[in-house]
């Protein structure tokens, strides 16, 4: 299971890299949100995957799972979707200012 984890977090990095290094503004938000993502998975499979174990202490279960890596996830994809909704919005308000989302072009530099 980890192995397939690790697998997909390399696919998810691996297109957030692409996408960030793109010249589209609005491809360099969503590389950002597969980023995050990936980052979520990571940390996931770093705190162990337990299959059907409840993240419970001192219930007296027989097994459970750590509780803290699902409370770091949970605040990173509330964190990461206010970054992902300010960038969407600066880029909605850049694109209505300037008329482009091209990066090249929000540099000042010729597009060819």
């Amino acid at each position: 299971m980890e192995f397939l984890m690790i697998l997909i977090i390399g696919i998810l990095f691996m297109c957030a890299t692409y996408l960030i290094l793109s010249k589209s503004l609005l491809r360099i938000i969503i590389g950002t949100g597969l980023l995050s993502h990936g980052v979520h998975l990571l940390l996931l499979t770093m705190g162990g995957l337990k299959k059907g174990a409840a993240p419970l202490l001192g219930q007296h279960a027989e097994s459970y799972s750590d509780p803290l890596p699902q409370a770091l996830i949970l605040t990173a994809i509330v964190i990461s979707f206010g970054v992902t909704s300010f960038l969407l919005v600066l880029a909605y308000r850049t694109y209505q200012e300037l008329g482009t989302d091209n990066m090249e072009k929000l540099r000042g530099k010729k597009y060819d």
